[in-house]
Order: C-alpha cells, then sequence, then structure tokens
C-alpha cells in the first residue's frame, strides 16, 4: 500500500469515528420500534438509523484489533458487514438488547477478518484455535509480566489448562505469532547475491531421471511386444484386449466373439500369462539384468 493509500485509509477511519460518536445513541424502545420496522415492513430508513445509532460500537471493537497490522478502515468496513448482518437477524421478542446482539456480529465479522489477513499461513479455524489466538498475547503478557520473552514450558501449560487446549498447540500458535511472514524473494545475508527461493527443494524429478524413465518405458515396451509375438493369436488377442487397453473387455464379450464361454477364456488367458512372464523373464536375463521378485 502506498503513502497516500494509507493516508486516504487513515482519513477514511477517522471521518467513520467523528461520524459514529456523534450519533446519538437509542432507547430501549425506538431501538425495538426500528427492528420491527426493518423486520417486517422493511423499512431502509429504520434500518439506517438503527446501524448508524451503533456504529460507534464498530469503531471501539476495530480499536481492540488494530495491533494486528491490520488497516483500521478495513477492520471497521469488517464491522459494519457484521453491524448489518446482526440487523438482518436481530429477534426484538427476545428481550435482548441490539446493542448487545450486535457487539457478537461485530467482533466475530473483525475476528475472522485477522485470522484471514494477519499471515499467509491459515491461523486456524476452530473455536478453540480463535480463542488461543486472539488470547495468547495478553495471557503470555500476564505470564511473564510483559518481559517479551518467550513462555516456558510451565507458562504455555497455565495458558493450555485456562483455555483449554493442547500444550503443543499453544507451542504452535507462539511460534505463529511470533514469526512474520518472510518474501521468497528477500534477500539472504549481507551480500544479498541469492534468495530465499533458491534454497527450496524442487521436488520434481531431474532431467537424468526423466530421461532415464523414458529409456525404461521404450525397454519394457519392446520385451512386452516381443513376448505377445511368441503367443498363439488367441491368447495374444486376449492379453491386448483384457490388460493393455484403457477400456478393458469382459471375460463374456470375449467369449462371445471368440465362440468359447467366459469361463474358457479365463483359462486362456491364465495360461497366456504363464508363458508371457516366462518370455518377459527371458529378455530381462538376456539383458544381463537380474530376475525381479515375482
Amino acid at each position: 500500500m502506498s503513502y497516500l493509500d494509507r493516508s486516504a485509509n487513515s482519513r477514511g477511519a477517522l471521518n467513520f469515528v467523528r461520524h459514529a460518536m456523534s450519533t446519538p445513541l437509542l432507547t430501549r424502545e425506538r431501538e425495538q420500534e426500528l427492528a420491527l420496522r426493518w423486520r417486517d415492513l422493511k423499512d431502509e430508513a429504520a434500518l439506517h438509523e438503527l446501524v448508524n445509532a451503533y456504529a460507534r460500537l464498530v469503531a471501539a471493537t476495530a480499536a481492540k484489533y488494530r495491533n494486528y497490522g491490520l488497516p483500521m478502515a478495513d477492520l471497521m468496513q469488517e464491522g459494519s458487514v457484521g453491524l448489518m448482518q446482526a440487523a438482518a437477524r436481530f429477534e426484538p421478542e427476545r428481550e435482548v438488547r441490539f446493542s448487545t446482539y450486535a457487539s457478537w456480529w461485530i467482533r466475530s465479522a473483525m475476528q475472522d477478518y485477522v485470522l484471514r489477513n494477519w499471515s499467509i499461513v491459515r491461523t486456524g479455524s476452530t473455536s478453540s484455535q480463535k480463542s488461543l489466538f486472539f488470547n495468547l498475547r495478553r495471557l503470555r503478557a500476564r505470564i511473564e509480566g510483559r518481559t517479551g520473552k518467550p513462555l516456558d514450558d510451565r507458562g504455555r501449560e497455565r495458558i493450555a489448562a485456562e483455555l483449554k487446549v493442547a500444550t503443543r498447540d499453544v507451542e504452535s500458535m507462539e511460534s505463529r505469532l511470533t514469526g512474520a511472514d518472510r518474501s521468497l524473494d528477500a534477500p539472504v545475508g549481507e551480500d544479498g547475491d541469492e534468495t530465499w527461493v533458491h534454497f527450496l527443494a524442487d521436488q520434481r524429478p531431474s532431467p537424468e531421471d526423466n530421461a532415464m524413465e523414458h529409456l525404461d518405458g521404450d525397454e519394457r515396451a519392446r520385451w512386452i511386444r516381443e513376448a505377445l509375438a511368441e503367443l498363439p493369436a488367441r491368447e495374444a488377442k486376449i492379453i491386448r484386449e483384457r490388460l493393455l487397453e484403457d477400456d478393458a473387455r469382459t471375460l463374456e464379450s470375449l467369449g462371445r466373439e471368440l465362440g468359447v464361454s467366459k469361463e474358457r477364456v479365463r483359462q486362456l488367458e491364465a495360461r497366456a500369462l504363464t508363458k508371457l512372464r516366462r518370455s518377459l523373464e527371458s529378455l530381462w536375463r538376456a539383458d544381463g539384468n537380474a530376475l525381479p521378485d515375482a
């Protein structure tokens, strides 16, 4: 994001906060009236008055998540989406203040946004992982006294017990929060001649492996052609159409074509496979190879 973009982002967030704080709050009765008008009559004016009155909740919640390195304006935008969802789902008959109900939706929307954008590595999506992500810093500061030191085993165990998660989950989340995403194009060392991408292992076969695989495949195909040529025509046909074609023939269809029962086709196939194996073993030895395991 450029300097101008950041400046525009900051101005938008500031204007949102000013507008939110200048809008008067609603009484319970007015709140209920507006909620009913929106739900039952789809009165958009009622909806606007309802959500504008509680936009300050969006601003206040966004301030709590500003330390995750994300733009305040984006946090407020996500919180506003949560506020609209609250207005769409609010049930006035439950005798709950809209502000209480909306706070949950606003916080949930912002937490989901933080989890999606805080790192390119997915941090977690279960309720326990979310709780660990958003409470680890607070609990670590309380245990370590804001020294900035890594947690020891005892500290991790205390946090795990309080949040009801495994100790290994605390350790894993701590390493994610203390680390940072690194560009693969970032230089390594002072000279900067190489980047991190140069140290990634290539899992693809090497050109030599590809060439050997190609040669081996050609050799195996030659052996099969020569072994099939030694079979009687009927047995060779059965092997080809039963085992070497993409759309394999059934015993029954081959039996009809050859004028024999499918059981006879099965017997011919078994006999042909025995012959084929002997021929392949002979060709394998003739090329100077040791006999492979069966």
